[in-house]
């Protein structure tokens, strides 16, 4: 058995969510459903996401709807109390240099888009749904593997702009201070689905779904601060495959 919550899963951040692991873990044992009494971590996380003995996972949208949709069972999505979006999903903030003088993302147009991969939801789904939104077109992009990484190229005047999922916003102005100064909010992207929650085939989803909503709703205050999870929602395939996912820019030029 196996359960990952890799997505927020910052240095920083580990003691916090080992902790939200140690009382979900306990609620599901408590509710009859074996779980790890650790997370299990790694860099590959496609083998986590395909575990066979996977209790529940955190991935991300796209990697979810472009493959392992018929492959993992969907348990639902911790909310994250955003303002703005329906319950149960989530958007990225268009972040800029601080002195950038560009006021609208119609201004943006060719310019270098620092994302974590074209594999994601918020760092490039959501980029280009805003910019097609816009207008315009990003043709040139900094490929950095994380949203940290990427809004610090962006405060480092190496990147224009990136699409920052608004929780990890929140991540950056708690614990890179320095880097947060540096940089303002454009706008938001459309918002989507949140970060679905999975499970292998072979465990009980609907039970998992259960325990996990009641345990959820009776969180402690203090967990609950600590992790920025307000809730939990159920949600269903459609709400994910209804998604567009964009082409690969045709042109597409890396900027070194």
């Amino acid at each position: 058995m196996i359960a990952a919550l890799p997505m927020y899963d910052w240095p920083e951040e580990r003691a916090g969510v080992d902790a939200l692991w140690s009382y979900l873990g306990d609620a599901l044992r408590e509710g009859g459903v074996p779980a790890p009494l650790a997370l299990t971590r790694g860099d590959d996380l496609w083998a986590l996401w395909e575990d066979p003995g996977l209790v529940i996972g955190q991935t991300c949208g796209l990697p979810y709807r472009a493959r392992l949709h018929d492959r993992v069972q969907l348990i639902g999505t911790f909310d994250y109390g955003l303002q703005g979006v329906p319950t149960g999903h989530y958007r990225s903030e268009m972040v800029v240099a601080r002195n950038d003088p560009r006021e609208d993302l119609a201004q943006f147009r060719e310019a270098a888009l620092a994302l974590n991969g074209f594999d994601s939801q918020s760092g490039w789904c959501a980029a280009h749904a805003a910019a097609k939104a816009a207008g315009i077109t990003f043709r040139r992009f900094h490929h950095t593997g994380a949203h940290r990484a990427s809004a610090g190229l962006v405060a480092e005047g190496r990147a224009d702009i990136a699409a920052v999922d608004a929780v990890t916003w929140r991540l950056i102005q708690r614990h890179e201070p320095d880097m947060a100064a540096r940089l303002r909010v454009l706008g938001p992207t459309p918002s989507s689905p949140a970060l679905p929650l999975v499970a292998a085939p072979g465990q009980p989803a609907g039970r998992i779904a259960d325990i996990l909503e009641a345990a959820v709703t009776a969180m402690p205050d203090g967990l609950r601060d600590r992790t920025g999870v307000t809730g939990f929602h159920r949600m269903c395939d459609a709400d994910y495959l209804a998604v567009v996912t964009p082409p690969l820019p045709s042109q597409a030029q890396p900027v070194l």
